[in-house]
């Protein structure tokens, strides 16, 4: 069977979260809908800032009425959340950041460019132009502006954006509930003893941990052992669910009995993908619900959560830019064997330049833990120290 690109596996994937049904919407007040999709635009209710307002501490004038060395009375002090008087001709406003003009000032000038006489009056070090440290009525947003378009992932500052528009609720897509699932009799727990021959469960850590940054409920179905009337059992049982994510045990193996119940009893598309670490990935259906299936190699698992199963549980989600940040950096090593699959390197980022971590086998999760994210190297591709690669960072890959 021949490698499927790694393009057009995302590709594939994209077109079928695309096409799935959009999740059902539901209203959450703010302090419930961090990392939820937004489902609809929010649109500015009114004029934000409702009133033009002073940026600085200092005096609201007539700008046309001061010159270096104008002294003026002043006939009003004005703090934020106050309602002014309009300002009388030939004087000045006390004013403070975020209070509103007065009616008539059109001008404001910082306290450092002043100086309080001892009758009480004020002395500009020099002339104020029109406009001056004031923000004007709708600098933000006027009435019918998208403040917030449909399809983001509300964080802190899209609900700080939301509140100050005075929205308490909004409407968000309810989450995307997965199944995750390891096969394995190899696979025990942390905190159980370890017989001869087994690992601890490091998979199911990961792939929960990732999915709950993403904002999903989970569905946690621990190992399934290598018994194929009891995997069937299990999946049987499953219900609610909108997709099953596994790792390990949907190939084509002796021992692998999730995928061998998927191709009896779902269907199962089996990938080979031109992909290192990660050739093993699976999408199938089981009983009408996606089934992606990982590799069981730990760093396998990563990668391909990370460059394929992410972008299709957040279109799914119904995020409208489903992609991590990437930029290119140069490289501080070399690579002159061109290999036929695309490459995920470990590499951390030293003074700007990326460094491959010693370890990149696959089933090495501790290099991981020592890098920044991964480096894209196409297939059929060398490189050279000072070249340029696609890199993509775990801060943004792991959000």
């Amino acid at each position: 069977m021949a490698l499927l690109n790694v393009d057009a596996a995302l590709q594939i994937l994209l077109e079928q979260a695309q096409a799935a049904a959009d999740l059902e919407t539901e209203l959450l007040s703010l302090d419930s809908a961090e990392n939820r999709v937004l489902a609809e635009p929010l649109l500015a209710q009114f004029a934000m800032p409702p009133w033009p307002n002073s940026s600085m501490d200092g005096y609201a004038v007539r700008s046309a009425e001061v010159q270096a060395g104008q002294v003026l009375p002043v006939s009003q002090k004005i703090f934020a959340g106050h309602s002014p008087e309009p300002l009388t001709e030939g004087t000045c406003a006390r004013i403070f950041t975020g209070a509103p003009m007065p009616e008539g000032a059109d001008a404001v000038e910082m306290q450092e460019n002043t100086e309080e006489l001892d009758d009480g009056t004020v002395r500009f070090a020099q002339a104020v132009r029109a406009a001056k440290f004031v923000r004007p009525k709708g600098q933000e947003a006027l009435p019918g502006d998208e403040i917030l378009p449909a399809g983001i992932r509300l964080g802190p500052i899209e609900l700080a954006m939301a509140a100050s528009m005075g929205c308490a609720q909004v409407k968000v897509r309810r989450q995307f509930r997965v199944a995750v699932i390891s096969t394995g009799d190899e696979l025990v727990e942390p905190g159980q003893p370890l017989a001869p021959g087994q690992i601890y469960n490091s998979n199911r850590t990961l792939l929960i941990q990732c999915l709950k940054r993403l904002g999903c409920a989970i569905v946690d179905m621990g190992i399934l052992p290598d018994d194929i009337q009891l995997t069937r059992n299990r999946l049987a049982e499953l219900q609610g669910v909108d997709l099953m994510l596994s790792s390990g045990g949907v190939s084509v193996g002796e021992a692998d009995y999730l995928g061998q119940v998927l191709r009896e009893e779902g269907e199962l598309d089996f990938w080979k993908l031109a992909l290192k670490p990660g050739k093993p990935f699976t999408l199938g259906r089981y009983q009408g619900v996606p089934v992606i299936g990982l590799p069981g190699n730990p760093t396998s698992s990563l990668v391909t959560f990370l460059i394929l199963a992410r972008p299709y549980i957040l279109t799914r989600m119904g995020v409208s830019d489903p992609l991590a940040q990437s930029f290119v950096v140069p490289v501080n090593f070399a690579m002159p064997v061109a290999g036929v699959r695309r490459e995920f390197i470990r590499v951390s980022l030293v003074d700007g330049r990326a460094e491959k971590l010693d370890n990149q086998c696959s089933g090495v999760l501790r290099s991981a833990t020592q890098s920044h994210g991964l480096l894209e190297l196409p297939e059929n591709t060398t490189c050279e120290v000072g070249d340029y690669l696609r890199f993509w960072p775990f801060s943004s890959l792991l959000n």
